[in-house]
């Protein structure tokens, strides 16, 4: 058994995954938009995780879980349950590694994604869009295949490696007053918020996520877990519902979740790719759409946000 997420209490096992996908893993570069930092009033700092391999930061925690996996835990292969990034990174590190991925998918994840994951070896098997269907199915393919399941978010490993984005983003830009970060399973904000206040302990952490898809704001409002029924966001990454070990870390460590419209999502991907000239997914605008929509204060800081992503089907863009 893993050590329980609990015990991830300090920068050590942050630390040690980036040892671990130092080699394989991109060190993505940080901008920053000086017409958006004039419009906000603050100097706004981009880590840039859409040129991360796969295209998001989810390759972080699928290569920190599967490079460290034990020969007989490998054996057999790994699976896991997705909409995309994290699919990818699954099937890319399994190829890296050298063992077979199974993934299942919900039937409405983006068609990029699928073809991504297939061009990186998985074998896919679709489900309904709901938690209920991908966990019952991503059951059903371990118990035909005997692979070991990577959790996309409840897993101690996934958060270290998603929590070395922060670490490198600190290390580089160690001014950062306030961090931000979406939130959907809550893997990068958690591991997010550990890497921060280990680095700098008065350092603010905020998750942004979808108002119709809030389980994380409410959960964190509440104090207790509560899941998502939503899965109608443009925000195919925050589908999913928080995940009980993140939550763990997000009640303590983390100062605040916001949420944004669906609106303000389209509206701040657009100023990104249109000033920015950066490709970035619904799920990363969420943040930028947090700030653009006022709903966090930072007149006079230095603000940090994590793109988390930037694999979307041209296909069908929201403009």
């Amino acid at each position: 058994m893993h050590k329980s997420l609990l015990t991830i209490s300090s920068l050590e096992d942050i630390k040690k995954a980036h040892e671990v996908i130092k080699p394989y893993a991109h060190h993505t570069p940080v901008f920053s938009s000086s017409q958006l930092s004039k419009r906000l009033n603050a100097k706004v700092f981009f880590k840039c995780e859409n040129l991360q391999k796969v295209g998001a930061f989810k390759f972080r925690g699928a290569s920190n879980a599967i490079l460290t996996l034990s020969d007989t835990e490998a054996k057999k292969g790994v699976a896991t349950h997705s909409s995309g990034n994290h699919a990818q990174a699954v099937a890319l590190a399994a190829r890296i590694k050298g063992i077979p991925a199974y993934v299942v998918m919900p039937e409405n994840a983006p068609k990029v994604k699928v073809d991504a994951v297939r061009d990186y070896g998985a074998e896919i098997t679709f489900c309904a869009s709901t938690l209920e269907a991908r966990e019952t199915t991503v059951n059903e393919v371990v118990a035909k295949t005997g692979a070991t399941i990577i959790h996309p978010y409840n897993d101690p490993r996934i958060v270290a490696g998603q929590g070395t984005a922060a670490f490198e983003f600190l290390s580089t830009n160690p001014e950062l007053d306030i961090i931000l970060t979406p939130v959907g399973g809550g893997g990068l904000l958690s591991g997010t918020a550990l890497a921060a206040k280990g680095l700098k302990p008065g350092i603010i952490v905020i998750g942004a996520e979808p108002e119709v898809a809030d389980d994380a704001f409410r959960s964190f409002s509440q104090g207790t877990l509560l899941p998502n029924h939503n899965t109608s966001t443009i925000a195919d990454g925050l589908r999913t519902s928080l995940g009980e070990l993140p939550f763990s870390i997000i009640k303590d460590q983390v100062d605040e979740i916001v949420t944004v419209s669906e609106e303000s999502i389209v509206s701040a991907m657009r100023f990104i790719w249109e000033r920015m000239n950066i490709i970035i997914e619904p799920s990363s605008a969420v943040p930028v759409a947090a700030l653009m929509e006022g709903k966090v204060d930072i007149a006079g800081k230095n603000v940090g946000i994590i793109l988390s992503g930037g694999n979307i089907d041209l296909d069908h863009l929201p403009w």
